[in-house]
């Protein structure tokens, strides 16, 4: 398996699990109290919105040649180090 074909695996994986973890944040939510839904409305929305932006890297990254893969990839490390710790914070604030 080439370096390549193994990280763009790895990436989809944790996409997969950060999506759970989303949900299960959304899930928390609902049965939270009005003032912590407001609160967390917003930092939910943000982490969707890191989502999506992850997702489209993955793509371009899928599309890349090997000329534009480093480039790509830098910038794909920093989205997924936003998303990451945007969830860490999220699970932490949400209890």
């Amino acid at each position: 398996m080439s370096i390549y074909t193994a990280t763009i695996e790895k990436m989809e994986a944790e996409l997969n699990v950060w999506d759970a973890q989303i949900k299960l944040l959304e899930a928390k939510l609902e049965n939270a109290g009005s003032d912590i839904k407001l609160q967390s409305a917003a930092e939910l929305n943000e982490l969707r919105a890191k989502q999506r932006a992850a997702t489209e890297k993955l793509k371009e990254m899928k599309k890349s040649t090997n000329e534009a893969w480093d480039q790509v990839k830098g910038t794909a490390d920093k989205i997924w180090d936003d998303l990451k710790s945007g969830i860490a914070k999220a699970h932490a604030s949400i209890k």
